[in-house]
Parts: C-alpha cells; structure tokens; sequence
C-alpha cells in the first residue's frame, strides 16, 4: 500500500504544519514547531521551544522532501534552520547538553543533502562542538557541558553522526563502549553509566530510543566498513578474503541483529506494536526507534539469510506500529491526532493549556499528552518510516 502509507504521512505533515507550525516572533522566512496544541501564551511566543524538538520536526519535513520533493517543503525546510538559529540566540553550540546538539547536527545534514537546499553555515561548529566534547578519560560524551553522566541519548546520534562525516574509527569507539558497558541481560540497550566516587553506577532504564540510536549507529559503521573493504551492498560473501575483508562489519551487523530480536520480545506486543508511552521529551522515543528500525529494514545488507529475517522483522515492526497508530488515531478537521500509546485511542487536547475545563487540569493533575508536539512528531516519523518501507511494494 504504498499510495496509501504516503498519503498517510502527508496528513500528518499537513496536521503538524496547520496546527503547530509558525513564524518566529512573526518574522518573515522563518518556521518553527510550537511545542503544544492547543498552545499557552508563553509556547505561541516560543519562551517554551525545545531545542532538540525542532531538530526532530526538521527531520520529518526531510523525510517528506525525500519523499516527494517540493518547492513549498525546501521553503519551509530552509525558514526552520533559520527559525532555529535565530531562536537560540547566539551559536547553535550555545547548549548545555550534547544530546540537543547531536540530533541538531543529524537533521541539519540530512537537509544539507537535499537538492537546493543550503547548508547551515553553523553545521561545522555543531560537528567540532560534539569531537570537543568527548571526554579524555572515557573517550565517550557526557551528558551535558560539566556532566559526570555518560549516555546513550549523547553517544548514538554523535556516533551516527561520526560514521555519517567519516569519523569512523571515533564512531567505533563510542558504539563498543556502548556495548560493553550497557547491554542487559535481555540484550537491550541500558540508559548510560554514572561515575561516583565510589565508581561507575549502571543507570539500568531501558528507553525505545536508545535501541534505536545504537541500532543505527551501528548500521552505518557496518556499512562503512564494508564500503572500506571493498565489499557492495547486497554483495555475498563467498570466500575466505571476503569473509576477512568483511569481519569487522560483521561484529555490528550480528549486534543489529541481536537488538531487532531483543525489541521484537521485550518492547513491542505479540503484534509487533511498540508498546512505550511518553509525553514531553518521551513524546519522541517511540518515533526514534521507529526511524532506525525502517533504516534496518532498508539498508542491512541481505547477503545472509539471518540478515533477510531480521529485515523482515524490523519491517513488521513498523508496519504494525503504523497500522495501529493511525487505528486509534483522532480526526480534527480531517487531520490526524495521534495517541501518546499506539495501542490506544487518542485523546483530544481540547482547552487545555487556553482555559482548563475541568479542576483536575487546572491543577495539573490531568496532562494530556497528545498536546505535545513531540508524541504527534513520533507519529509522522512513524507514518514516514512506513511509506518509505512500501516504496517499492
């Protein structure tokens, strides 16, 4: 149903664009995400803006581009970058936490490979600042500037982003610390580690998105290293210099495979739904996952029949997060609201945030989350992720 998933994903970008897409301070060629639908003054101002939502909203308007390039969506595309700088008040460096500035980076270069598109002109420092930031001792990210908390939202996009601009033995670095020091018994990807002064604290969460970003930051290390090797994409190996010339691939490639499998059991329903729920910030994990799992699905090599059924895998996963998402979606003048859990129905925002209709709002004890701009992003990201995936059906 290729028609049918990009249409789809069209009304979730035309959702996004009519009900929280705006100028900055009403100055002309510039776009923003507000971050709230129906929005509080202070989010209709952007005092409220999140640095690291915009990077994803950039994200989905490439994905559409990519989709069906348009003159309209290259507009928007160039008037959020400079919506963004503008917003941020200085340099997009300008930011405590490595995190925000890594998914800033990712988007930015995926808008820069658009075909009349420019490039930011602060992408480069955005690059430098992440490089910078590495810690001597670990040889890893922290958190944030000052931070003794290392972690997986920091290290998987600055590792994609290093495997991306030929970083790839920094790359390498940062993905193997991952795996050595952050996989559970289950074969999931943990939060990050805690240095105390009693010595490091494994911070055990286990968060969607952190399958994803190391799932794709091995992906591309896999696949650059086949490249180095001389080795094409969907080439078999059948000889030993082959297989010599490909085992350093192999090791990331059999890691992607463990992780798909670890997410097909723990993290999504016997239907293959993702099961995680979040407001905020974890508005955007599920969307994430979703995003490397549909690059799994396209860009793992299949030139081993274990890699051929972890394709499909990755596939059912988004496909059936997809067709539940869009099930218990809402309509509001023929538009999508997506829910905050994509086995659920969604709910409607209605007042909230303009004049609260009930006391449990009004005191917060109510929030809904499918308010924030971040859960209808994960929507569209998911949606994008299926048209991308039927293509070619």
């Amino acid at each position: 149903m290729p028609e049918t998933w990009a249409h789809r994903a069209d009304l979730a970008e035309a959702a996004i664009t009519e009900r929280h897409a705006s100028r900055l301070w009403g100055i002309p060629r510039t776009n923003m995400g507000v971050v709230s639908w129906p929005p509080t003054t202070k989010e209709k101002l952007f005092v409220r803006w999140h640095y690291w939502w915009q990077a994803h909203y950039l994200d989905c308007q490439v994905d559409a581009a990519l989709r069906r390039d348009t003159k309209a969506r290259r507009n928007r595309i160039q008037d959020t970058i400079r919506g963004v700088q503008l917003r941020n008040l200085g340099k997009l460096t300008k930011n405590r936490y490595y995190d925000d500035k890594a998914w800033m980076t990712l988007a930015m270069n995926r808008a820069a490979e658009l075909d009349r598109v420019k490039r930011a002109k602060q992408l480069d420092d955005l690059e430098f600042n992440l490089i910078a930031g590495i810690d001597s001792l670990t040889g890893v990210l922290p958190w944030r500037l000052g931070e003794t908390f290392y972690n997986v939202p920091s290290n998987g996009p600055s590792a994609i982003m290093m495997a991306r601009t030929g970083r790839l033995d920094q790359a390498r670095e940062v993905v193997d610390w991952m795996y050595d020091n952050l996989i559970n018994d289950k074969g999931l990807v943990m939060d990050g580690v805690r240095m105390r002064m009693h010595g490091p604290e494994i911070v055990t969460k286990v968060y969607t998105y952190n399958q994803g970003v190391l799932m794709g930051a091995s992906l591309e290390i896999a696949l650059a290293l086949r490249e180095r090797a001389g080795l094409a994409d969907d080439e078999a190996i059948d000889s030993y210099d082959d297989a010599s010339r490909a085992d350093e691939s192999m090791q990331y490639i059999t890691h992607i495979r463990s992780l798909v499998q670890a997410i097909a059991l723990h993290l999504a329903t016997p239907q293959g739904v993702i099961e995680e729920v979040g407001d905020g910030d974890g508005g955007l994990f599920k969307g994430i996952l979703v995003r490397y799992l549909a690059d799994v699905a396209m860009r793992l090599p299949e030139d081993t029949p274990a890699n051929v059924a972890t394709k499909k895998v990755a596939k059912r996963i988004v496909l059936a997060s997809a067709e539940s998402a869009w099930s218990h979606r809402l309509e509001v003048d023929g538009l999508p609201i997506f829910s905050s859990d994509w086995t659920a129905d969604a709910r409607l925002p209605h007042n909230y945030g303009l004049g609260p209709s009930s006391v449990p709002e009004a005191i917060g004890i109510i929030r809904i989350a499918e308010r924030d701009l971040s859960v209808q992003l994960s929507g569209w990201m998911l949606l994008e992720a299926a048209a991308r995936l039927t293509l070619d059906d």
